[in-house]
């Protein structure tokens, strides 16, 4: 079972990493993600997330109090604004675009409803 977790881990780092360049995926999430499955599978891999520079602190914040800080609160709706407009670009079908534009809009909602670090 921990060669499972470790593989989900490793996946959600890699998508979190790309996330941090592509405003279509999200890193934060990624990476809470990555330490929950981290602590199931590496502890060392979990000790080198959780400490890490960049990724480290969202995730204490988030570990420890459920808030996000402002700055990534920022960061998320300027990327989702981005991730929507890029779909407004491409063309994507008006029921594509409505369904994106409700669960971005609830995912907005969870994010500014959370406490601020």
């Amino acid at each position: 079972m921990r060669v499972i977790w470790l593989i989900f881990g490793l996946t959600s780092l890699v998508l979190g990493g790309v996330g941090a360049f592509l405003p279509i995926l999200p890193t934060v999430p990624f990476m809470l993600l990555a330490a929950f499955c981290f602590s199931k599978s590496s502890e060392r891999l979990h000790h080198w997330l959780v400490t890490h520079p960049v990724f480290g602190p969202p995730i204490e914040d988030w570990q420890t109090s459920g808030s996000i800080s402002r700055r990534v609160k920022r960061y998320a709706t300027v990327s989702i604004f981005a991730a929507f407009g890029i779909s407004l670009l491409l063309g994507l079908s008006p029921t594509l675009l409505i369904v994106q534009a409700i669960i971005l809009g609830f995912v907005l909602i969870f994010i500014w409803s959370r406490p601020t670090a």
